[in-house]
């Protein structure tokens, strides 16, 4: 395989006026230009990777840190990096955490590797980090974008929706069915996003003379097993509900199916309510109704901002995200109400 040595020793020139030709930088007559561009062409040269990255001092790649790579919530934000990458000519890397340690020291040591690799810029999910951890890793990467939580002195580059909005939108979403007795299947507490929208579904209830303290709370990890488990200790605990609201769609999906096995029928005797509207809640059974967080958008505009600060682009970047509730089958009216309506 040609080198860029072969290039030059082959067009008569010197290595750092072939590697001008390559990178497209620099001053070099025709003359020369079209002889390295004989040579490459003779040699069939191609820069490796890592030859480009020297000439142009770029990889032409991002970093993207996740906590965990599994599920669908993860996969579909992946994936629009990916496809806003390859639509501007770049690729991204992926860490994820693993391995031992707690998610912060996960986070550092996920985030160093790509850091290490060269990246241009780095994404990054995790609420797990603190202040002093952001403002170590910007002394050596200064192009960096947060997606779904907000770090103190760097919110122009955190990317989120508003969850509390989306707590809310649950919340009346149950309440115009006439629910009164309600359940919830939480994620970890000391997840930022899942205490905004848990605090916005409440005070939704309790502007509704409903309190708060009477909501039945169950806290899982935000994934379909968890949900599965919670709903377990949800008809494990006697208390009477009609609705559940669940802080993700994977829980909502483990719920579902347990209060299937039960025999305990969605919509029928008990309504689901799911959040994030991710792929999943299309083809569960039945269909999820879901808080729709347009994480697409959220996504892409952050990726928009780093590729403008690394590459010096004028992509378009906004950062209000309108929240909805995607209505589907999961959710109706309870059954005492459906009664008195029919009489």
């Amino acid at each position: 395989m040609a080198t860029i040595k072969d290039v030059a020793r082959l067009a008569g020139v010197g290595l750092g006026t072939a590697s001008r030709v390559v990178s497209g930088k620099g001053s070099v007559s025709p003359a020369t230009a079209a002889r390295v561009r004989k040579a490459i062409e003779q040699l069939e040269f191609r820069p490796s990777h890592a030859a480009r990255s020297l000439l142009s001092g770029s990889s032409q790649m991002i970093g993207v840190y996740i906590p965990v790579l599994q599920g669908t919530f993860y996969t579909s934000i992946l994936q629009a990096i990916d496809m806003g990458l390859r639509a501007n000519g770049q690729h991204m890397v992926v860490a994820f955490g693993q391995g031992a340690g707690d998610p912060r020291q996960q986070a550092m040591e996920g985030i160093e590797f790509l850091i290490e690799r060269g990246c241009d810029g780095l994404i990054v999910i995790c609420d797990a980090l603190l202040d002093d951890d952001i403002a170590a890793l910007l002394a050596k990467q200064k192009h960096l974008v947060v997606l779904n939580h907000y770090y103190k002195g760097l919110r122009e580059q955190c990317f989120s929706a508003d969850h509390k909005l989306g707590g809310k939108l649950a919340a009346q979403t149950l309440l115009e069915q006439k629910h009164r007795k309600f359940a919830v299947i939480a994620g970890p507490a000391t997840s930022p996003d899942n205490v905004a929208r848990i605090s916005g579904f409440m005070t939704e209830l309790e502007s509704h003379g409903i309190d708060a303290s009477s909501v039945l709370l169950v806290e899982s990890d935000f994934s379909s097993a968890g949900g599965r488990v919670a709903a377990t200790a949800l008809l494990a605990s006697g208390k009477k509900f009609s609705a559940v609201f669940c802080a993700n769609d994977e829980m909502a999906v483990g719920a579902l199916s347990r209060f299937q096995e039960a025999g305990i029928s969605v919509p029928g005797m008990i309504s689901v309510l799911g959040y994030d509207d991710t792929q999943i809640a299309e083809y569960s059974s039945p269909g999820l109704t879901s808080v729709h967080i347009p994480w697409n958008d959220v996504t892409l505009n952050g990726l928009y901002w780093l590729l403008n600060q690394c590459y010096h682009l004028s992509l378009p970047i906004k950062r209000k995200f309108p929240i909805s509730v995607t209505q589907r089958a999961s959710v109706a009216a309870p059954p005492a109400q459906r009664r008195s309506s029919s009489k």
